[in-house]
């Protein structure tokens, strides 16, 4: 508690040394022409602050090329810079006025400059703090997560909301800009919160959007101009569940679009809804239907149930319940043993423990007594060696619950 009294005034003189222009000795040149500006600091601070500015200090040290190190970094603007360099002095950063897209930003800098605690940091912010905008930017956050893996938390974040919202992906601003893998992701998941036939027109938004030459209206579209949008949806089509539409859904909606769809599975949608008499109604089915979010979470306790139900259970039943339980014919055929008695499980000729004596547990072994009758054998020499006693013993010291474990 007492350290976290002094670090502010700490922070304070550190920043302090930054804004003084007398014993600085390293310029560095941030941004590209004509938005180029140079920035005075401290070696000793950059150096064991930031492992990519490290690395760029050491080569310039063995060159020796001047007294003044110079240092550029054309990716990086002047204003993103300016905040990340008051972060690597003091300590400090302040976000709540910072745009999402300039928080974005200053990650990728971050990044670039290995500083690790600050990449997670402004993760957790933008997640906790920004959830709409990346939400409305869904393709842009989900591009720059996975330009490498050091946005793990980011990664995390956009899997959750394709797997567990992934409407909120198809009725953001730019859905039109989502990647075709993204697409496909989306009309696989069985917890999509809309109706097929929205999802339909979504992917035909999306596949016209990829291509901006083609007419407005599609009553005008020519031969090519389908064959064009064909090749366009031709990966994510078959994951489109037609069969969930309702005769008059497939009416309006799929068939000005038949040119789309492959021979065989536009024959067999006409064949499938002609035999609808009633136009609200729905074939039966031969697609997976959709699921409410609800049914992910029951089935997740229904799952926690039955495990615990059959615990229980197992806990439970006695011999002489299981007995009550047992069925009226055996399991297997009682005239024919389960093993040849006539042939030995081993050899019983080689024992288990090569011993000049019988084996025995003594007060040696097992500080707060022995574990059985030191008198008697560990197991009866005379005896088949599946003796039930032999057999439990083997059991404790292959748990490691013996102390013939520690032996």
């Amino acid at each position: 508690m007492v350290d976290k009294l002094l670090l502010p005034k700490l922070s304070q003189n550190l920043l302090e040394v930054l804004d003084d222009d007398e014993y600085y000795d390293v310029t560095i040149e941030v941004g590209n022409d004509p938005y180029i500006k140079i920035f005075r600091a401290h070696i000793v601070i950059l150096y064991y602050r930031s492992p990519y500015l490290k690395r760029i200090l050491s080569t310039n040290k063995k060159k020796n090329i001047e007294s003044l190190t110079h240092i550029k970094l054309p990716n990086i603007s002047p204003e993103i810079f300016q905040i990340i360099l008051r972060y690597i002095y003091g300590g400090k950063i302040s976000l709540e006025e910072c745009d999402a897209s300039d928080i974005i930003k200053i990650l990728g800098a971050a990044n670039m400059l290995n500083l690790q605690e600050l990449v997670s940091y402004l993760q957790s912010f933008l997640i906790e703090n920004k959830t709409n905008w990346m939400e409305e930017n869904f393709n842009f956050v989900y591009q720059t997560s996975f330009e490498n893996n050091s946005f793990l938390e980011l990664q995390k974040y956009c899997n959750d909301l394709i797997s567990k919202e992934p409407d909120k992906i198809f009725i953001s601003p730019n859905f039109s800009s989502i990647p075709e893998n993204l697409l496909i992701s989306l009309i696989q998941n069985d917890y999509l919160q809309m109706s097929e036939v929205q999802i339909w027109e979504r992917v035909i938004k999306w596949g016209i959007a990829q291509n901006p030459e083609l007419p407005l209206d599609f009553t005008n579209y020519s031969k090519n101009d389908f064959k064009t949008l064909k090749n366009t949806l031709q990966q994510c089509i078959p994951f489109v569940r037609f069969y969930n539409l309702s005769s008059k859904e497939f009416t309006d909606q799929v068939l000005p679009y038949r040119k789309l769809l492959p021979k065989e599975l536009y024959e067999d949608l006409l064949k499938t809804f002609l035999n609808l008499l009633d136009p609200n109604s729905r074939a039966k089915s031969k697609s997976r239907p959709r699921r409410n979010r609800d049914d992910r979470r029951n089935r997740d306790d229904l799952v926690v149930e039955t495990v615990l139900y059959e615990q229980a259970v197992e806990t439970a039943v006695s011999k002489e319940q299981a007995d009550d339980l047992a069925t009226e014919e055996p399991l297997y055929d009682t005239e024919e043993p389960l093993y040849d008695t006539e042939e030995p499980l081993y050899d019983t000729e080689e024992r288990l423990y090569v011993t000049e004596e019988p084996l025995y547990v003594t007060e040696d072994l097992y500080t707060e007594g022995p574990l059985y009758n030191t008198e008697v054998p560990l197991y009866n020499t005379e005896e088949p060696l599946y003796d039930s006693l032999y057999e439990n013993i083997k059991t404790e010291v292959l748990s490691g619950s013996s102390p013939w474990s520690e032996i």
